[in-house]
């Protein structure tokens, strides 16, 4: 039986992940062990993400709206349409950083150490994991650290994607913390790896990003959550179905 050569792509960047995952993990082992573990650990994830995805020749590009100024914390709200995004964002973000991501990825071979350690795990379906979750976020923001978070909370299941409700969470968070948030468009990750390349394959290629301009939240109150989410929405949303249709 042939298999198609997406599916084969599909499968050798699975195992780059994997095979350079490997070849750090006693460097990330090291330092998830240290007090001071974010920068190094950050720095491995990099490194990894830039390996597996250049091996694989899937290159990133990144077209900023204005420069960012990286001595500040933000909250990064991207669409989410690929595992890609994970290794885009992993590469954009110039300060310390964390994720919040979904529990399901503490089973992950490759992102359980990072969940264990410097990434927040939440359960979306327990308000009381809700709770802890972004409550971990907020002292992280105080810490001066920037946060990840994709406001769909999964990966769409439509082909090709479409983007779909945003919760309210990262919003309020940066609202209640004065934190900018950057809102970011993945472009078309989902078309050279379409979620985790199992079904329809992958292909080499290079992956678009709009980083927009930091929209500020400090003359905000927490009644302004819902705006600043549908206005985060229409921006996304508009620059991703522009890029799909041109």
């Amino acid at each position: 039986m042939k298999i198609p050569l997406k599916k084969l792509h599909a499968r050798f960047y699975r195992y780059s992940v994997a095979a350079f995952f490997i070849i750090f993990w006693p460097f990330l082992y090291f330092f998830s062990r240290k007090p001071q573990r974010y920068p190094a650990m950050n720095f491995f994830r990099k490194v990894c993400g830039f390996c597996s995805s250049t091996i694989a020749g899937i290159f990133y590009k990144f077209e900023y709206e204005q420069p960012i100024d990286w001595s500040r914390p933000y909250i990064i709200c991207p669409n989410h349409t690929s595992n890609l995004d994970i290794t885009a964002m992993s590469l954009m973000v110039k300060n310390n950083f964390c994720f919040i991501g979904k529990q399901e990825l503490l089973k992950n071979m490759v992102t359980k150490l990072f969940f264990q350690t410097i990434d927040i795990p939440v359960n979306r379906e327990s308000k009381m994991s809700s709770f802890r979750a972004f409550k971990s976020a907020a002292e992280r923001l105080q810490q001066g650290m920037s946060m990840v978070i994709f406001p769909e909370g999964k990966i769409p299941d439509d082909f090709p994607p479409k983007l779909h409700e945003f919760k309210n969470g990262p919003f309020r968070l940066a609202i209640e913390h004065q934190i900018p948030i950057i809102p970011v468009t993945s472009l078309n990750t989902w078309d050279v790896l379409w979620d985790t390349g199992l079904e329809r394959g992958s292909r080499p290629g290079i992956c678009h990003i709009k980083v927009h301009k930091p929209i500020e939240t400090a003359n905000l109150t927490v009644e302004d959550a819902d705006r600043l989410r549908d206005e985060v929405y229409s921006l996304i949303n508009h620059t991703f179905e522009s890029y799909a249709n041109r």
